[in-house]
């Protein structure tokens, strides 16, 4: 799969839902209120995002996203004013998922519902044929935003490994 969108291209706009963090979820009794967010609350800044198939999947769980958290210092020292992660997961599953890994506020766990945006920028992949229940997914890359134009894209050609959307790659891009 080839992305339609490249570096210096202006993402299309986009609407996630999350649920924001905050201390009653750590009770794990709270599933807190999802809200949107566009891409418009973007402009003006630096994004990092990373974008899994599924979360609680094992590369993503494993190799993926906690390389990203244990690293957002240096995201941010470099400018990123923003890091999340993206998947069509339903907001619930990546409220949970990001409790679990211990995101609290550092970064956004974004869903992407049916891959809509990631398919607009070619970044969408059908897992129905694995028969274990993933249909539509986001295929596993990484974006650099500035003001809306993407200064870094590292879609992976094995969505099984971390390479270019990881976030070394991504470090060394900033």
């Amino acid at each position: 799969m080839a992305p339609t969108v490249n570096v210096g291209d202006a993402v299309p706009q986009g609407t996630f839902v999350h649920v924001p963090y905050t201390p009653e979820l750590e009770q794990h009794s709270a599933c807190g209120i999802p809200t949107k967010i566009s891409t418009d609350a973007w402009k003006g800044k630096k994004v990092v995002l990373f974008a899994v198939p599924g979360a609680f999947t094992p590369s993503c769980h494993a190799n993926h996203a906690p390389p990203y958290l244990a690293k957002v210092p240096e995201l941010k020292a470099k400018g990123a004013d923003v890091v999340a992660v993206v998947s069509a997961n339903d907001p619930f599953v990546l409220s949970g998922w990001s409790r679990i890994l211990g995101f609290g506020d550092k970064i956004l766990a974004l869903s992407d519902p049916d891959a809509k945006w990631s398919s607009e920028l070619g970044l969408d992949v059908d897992l129905s044929g694995l028969g274990i229940g993933l249909g539509k997914r986001t295929t596993r890359y990484a974006i650099v935003l500035d003001d809306l134009k993407i200064k870094y894209l590292g879609v992976e050609p094995d969505p099984t490994q971390v390479t270019v959307s990881g976030v070394d790659a991504v470090l060394a891009a900033l």
